[in-house]
């Protein structure tokens, strides 16, 4: 158990908490949220016990194992999945102990240390490394490579495993997504979910939280409020409360009127196609937060209207790419709609960026084929590296007017940096001390300031705040142009984007499904590889025909007879079955969650009902782990 008792937090002279209380119980998952600035990080150093509270106690229950992702990782020649299983200190320990008996032959001392390593997982920690890397991204073949040959976001994804496979009883994470993909932000998830122990855990993703959290903190005011439930239900809830306040009353109302009005027009339009209606899904939660968006700092993302749209505007065929003359992706047949919003998917690696660097301009990558750009297509391409690209000796006011080649009045400049939230003397100030997201804000406006009719956007969202997030999201969901984006922010995909592209095995394919879809062709896709790799599944054919197979995953595997229809039919039950009895044993643990929360039980006069209410939760934890293994199982059996 973790508690605060009246912490009191500064850095420097600023306070960042006042008299915060928190009961953070084992088993239980918190997400810590709060406007940049507020003391999130500095909150998780102190948990590390990097600083002390200025005021108040913090609680540790003895003993207790922590893990953390390291900063900064060494150029090492040792190879990743040594680097990684150095992360588990009784496994390095041990297994130098070995190494060390080996070498000098001495039996006996093998014959003591073994039954401790075998205690620990010794002789499957490897397995485990492997599959944490593979998870998180990394081709089988490199895992033996050495950790001086990956670059820094792989690197951060190697300390990332260090921690995970640590023993621990907490795990303290600061924005671990933003060095993965989509399909390595699905995989971690689900893989926090099932960790045993008490997780605390930053991030600006809505989705990450929504699917990992148990608990939601929330730093604001300097005061540490936590709430019961996934990200959604303090969002819910906190709307509630500020929906109270009658100062936000009207604001609130007129926001949720514009939410609606949106998702009205959106409605009018969509297709019967499943990404389309997911969106409309997704949509339709917008008014329930209008009090949340009311009570957002005043700042939006503006891009003004196209002048033209030609149609088709980008058109490729039989189109590969690559490097040094070595395909990475052959045969692209695509084509860019006017008023196409396509989110391109993929894991680390396939090539989406490259692609859609081909698609923005053509480029050296691009070794063979045909790319046909429409007269009048204008291009706004963000990289993931746009804010390196700002010069830190400029201001705002400077890197505009460099942009628009000086075509317009100062005032008119006044007028766009104010509505991407530069008003008053901080268009004159320094770039070089603005904020990651102060600097994306920017990079945004220079990008949009010639009204593109094509926003191909790589990453958007690094660097950018839950907050800033939904004002992207609200911007692109209103600009009249084409989009293409890639974002390992599903919740900015699913509110932005109605198709999809799927660059995976050397091909670029549109996605015929949503990103629940999605997800799960990935998690299948990993299985068939782990099956494979363990020999349970024959060899598969490769080369271009595999490369054409259904990008649809509700096509794979479809009964052919009767017999086959109705063992999919039985299946299908168990399975709704299953899951019905984790969401039930779920719900349990949360209510049991929700009455270990709080505070007054732990006065020192309810130990028995504290004991009971543990051991209650604990057997039906054991049940639900069960309930979620025969799932799975299940699942594979299709």
């Amino acid at each position: 158990m973790i508690q605060l008792k009246s912490v009191s937090l500064r850095r420097g002279t600023q306070l960042l908490l006042e008299d915060a209380d928190l009961t953070l119980l084992p088993g239980q998952r918190m997400g810590l949220v709060g406007k940049n600035g507020t003391g999130k990080s500095s909150l998780l150093a102190m948990f590390e016990g990097e600083i002390a509270p200025d005021a108040g106690d913090i609680e540790w229950a003895g003993g207790q194992r922590m893990a953390t992702v390291e900063q900064e990782t060494p150029a090492l020649e040792a190879s990743a999945v040594d680097y990684v299983l150095d992360g588990d200190s009784d496994y390095a320990r041990l297994n130098a102990a070995l190494l060390e008996a080996e070498a000098e032959n001495d039996g006996m001392r093998m014959a003591e240390i073994y039954p401790e390593f075998e205690a620990i997982g010794g002789f499957t920690a490897r397995a485990r490394a492997a599959r944490l890397l593979d998870g998180l991204g990394f081709a089988p073949a490199s895992i033996d490579n050495p950790v001086s040959s990956f670059s820094g976001g792989w690197r951060m994804r190697l300390n990332l495993a260090r921690a995970l496979i640590a023993p621990s009883d907490i795990l303290l994470l600061d924005e671990p997504t933003n060095h993965l993909d989509l399909d390595a932000v699905f995989w971690l998830a689900d893989w926090l979910v099932s960790y045993p122990g008490t997780l605390i855990v930053v991030s600006h993703d809505r989705d990450f939280l929504d699917h990992v959290c148990t608990h939601i903190a929330h730093i604001e005011n300097q005061k540490l409020n936590l709430y019961t439930g996934h990200y959604s239900d303090f969002e819910a809830m906190r709307a509630e409360r500020l929906a109270q306040n009658a100062a936000l009353a009207d604001k609130i109302a007129k926001e949720r009127e514009r939410l609606q009005g949106f998702i009205d027009r959106f409605r009018a339009k969509a297709t019967k196609a499943r990404a389309a209606q997911s969106r409309v899904k997704a949509l339709e939660r917008l008014p329930t937060i209008a009090a949340s968006h009311a009570d957002r700092d005043d700042f939006s993302f503006y891009f003004p209207t196209p002048k033209r749209a030609p149609d088709p505007m980008v058109t490729l065929e039989d189109v590969s790419i690559g490097y040094d003359g070595t395909p990475l992706i052959e045969d692209v047949s695509l084509q860019i709609r006017a008023g196409d919003r396509i989110g391109v998917l993929g894991a680390n690696g396939a090539g989406k960026t490259t692609l859609i660097r081909v698609i923005a301009d053509g480029g050296p990558t691009w070794l063979s084929g045909d790319r046909f750009v429409a007269p009048g297509v204008q291009v706004g391409y963000y990289t993931q590296h746009q804010l390196d690209q700002l010069d830190p000796r400029d201001t705002p006011m400077v890197a505009l007017e460099r942009v628009a080649e000086k075509s317009g009045s100062t005032q008119k400049y006044r007028d766009f940096l104010g509505r991407f939230g530069f008003v008053g003397d901080r268009i004159f100030e320094s770039i070089e001390p603005f904020s990651g997201g102060e600097k994306a804000r920017l990079a945004l406006a220079l990008l949009v300031w010639k009204a593109p009719n094509l926003l191909i956007l790589d990453e958007p969202t690094n660097h950018l705040d839950l907050a800033m997030r939904e004002a992207l999201a609200e911007a692109l969901q209103t600009f009249e142009g084409a989009i293409l984006v890639v974002s390992h922010d599903k919740s900015l995909i699913e509110l932005v984007c109605d198709r999809f592209w799927w660059v995976h095995d050397g091909a670029a394919l549109p996605f015929d499904g949503d990103l629940d879809d999605y997800r799960e062709a990935v998690t299948e896709r990993r299985r068939a590889q782990n099956r494979e790799d363990r020999g349970q599944v024959a060899d598969k054919p490769k080369g271009k025909a595999n490369k054409k197979a259904p990008a649809d995953p509700s096509s794979w595997g479809k009964p052919r007879d009767k017999a086959s229809r109705a063992k999919a039919k039985e299946r299908q039950k168990r399975l709704d079955r299953l899951e019905a009895e984790v969401e039930r044993l779920g719900n349990q643990l949360a209510e049991i969650d929700s009455a270990l929360a709080d505070p007054a039980l732990y006065d020192g006069q309810r130990e028995a009902e504290v004991t009971q209410w543990q051991a209650e939760r604990a057997e039906i934890a054991a049940r639900l782990e069960t309930a979620e293994t025969e799932w799975l199982e299940a699942q594979d059996e299709g």
